[in-house]
């Protein structure tokens, strides 16, 4: 790389992310809501199976290079693979496709995002505060009013620079999950995600999102006073809704009409009526111009009380690691990704 300095403003913005046939709607909305918002960026998608590899490649999307499983597995990757279920394998890809796309496709920075993100704004506001610091990396919190057991940073928006600084926080964690990536708690890791929590320690030019626009999601949600203009209040200050993180969703189509669930938290009026019907007509009209499944309308469904009954228990005892395994293994079914979304 030389030395010049290139503008960000004027630059494209390169994200990456990952997904099957089980996640392709949910990847779509990802998609066209970043279309609606932002002319300059561009979208590597890397498809997890066949299906979803060649309904992308028919789709022809602009601003999008879909890239097959094949083309990113390595020895390494394909030795690892049966040791994990589905999510985990997901998980283990994750920095790995953060890599190929920066070295195969010779750019100068990405962003890995989320498959089930949606963006209300640009990411602009995100680049320009990467930008203004210099950063070679940056990481978004996850902004809970507690301690999250997954990690202080969430593995939903991560930026990595191709330089020297960037680069080895990306080998060193691309590595890390390598050899180890699995759906419990062990030694102070889980998942991808816990390795985050050493990166301002190990590594330099880390920067750390302040802004919680950037991260809204349903474990942060309830702290906030939303507004209709995709705006929310938080300490008396104004933040726009960059992005939203449509975690623990699942969505069936009955009778014509696409059906919302969400297990693990409670909706709002506001939050339902500003962010989650707004998400719901998206994916509904993603439905219907990408993939051509007919739909008459949508409806959010709120938790029973049995659901929640299982959440209290699970968040009574959720710092207990013998108590909180026992959890993820009886939830394993999730992790294998059996509950398909609508095609």
């Amino acid at each position: 790389m030389n030395g010049e300095h290139k503008s960000m403003e004027h630059s494209t913005y390169n994200f990456c992310t990952l997904f099957d046939s089980y996640y392709l709607p949910k990847g779509l909305v990802l998609y066209d809501s970043l279309f609606s918002v932002c002319n300059n960026f561009h979208m590597y998608v890397y498809a997890f199976d066949d299906e979803c590899y060649q309904k992308l490649m028919k789709l022809r999307l602009p601003k999008m290079s879909v890239i097959s499983l094949k083309e990113l597995e390595t020895k390494e990757l394909l030795d690892v693979k049966p040791t994990r279920n589905r999510a985990e394998y997901c998980w283990t890809c994750g920095p790995s496709a953060i890599y190929h796309t920066i070295r195969n496709f010779n750019l100068e920075h990405c962003t890995y995002i989320d498959a089930d993100l949606m963006f209300f704004n640009s990411p602009k506001i995100a680049f320009d505060t990467i930008e203004s610091v210099n950063a070679s990396i940056a990481i978004t919190e996850h902004f809970t009013p507690k301690e999250d057991p997954a990690g202080k940073y969430c593995v939903q928006f991560v930026y990595f620079k191709n330089d020297k600084d960037g680069m080895a926080a990306l080998k060193w964690w691309k590595d890390s999950c390598i050899e180890w990536c699995y759906a419990r708690y062990e030694n102070g890791r889980y998942g991808d995600q816990k390795y985050l929590d050493m990166f301002p320690s190990k590594f330099r030019n880390v920067y750390i999102f302040e802004d919680r626009g950037i991260g809204v999601a349903p474990w942060n949600m309830n702290q906030y006073r939303f507004q209709n203009n995709y705006q929310f209040m938080f300490n008396e200050k104004s933040y726009s809704i960059v992005f939203f993180h449509f975690h623990g969703t699942s969505i069936s189509l009955e009778n014509k009409k696409l059906i919302l669930r969400t297990v693990t938290y409670d909706l709002s009026v506001s939050i339902k009526n500003i962010i989650f019907d707004a998400f719901m007509k998206r994916y509904k009209n993603v439905c219907k111009t990408y993939l051509c499944v007919d739909i008459d309308g949508y409806i959010v469904k709120r938790r029973k009380i049995y659901e929640r009954l299982y959440s209290k228990i699970k968040s009574i005892f959720k710092n207990i690691n013998f108590i909180r395994n026992i959890f993820y293994f009886l939830s394993n079914k999730r992790y294998n990704g059996y509950e398909k979304d609508i095609i």
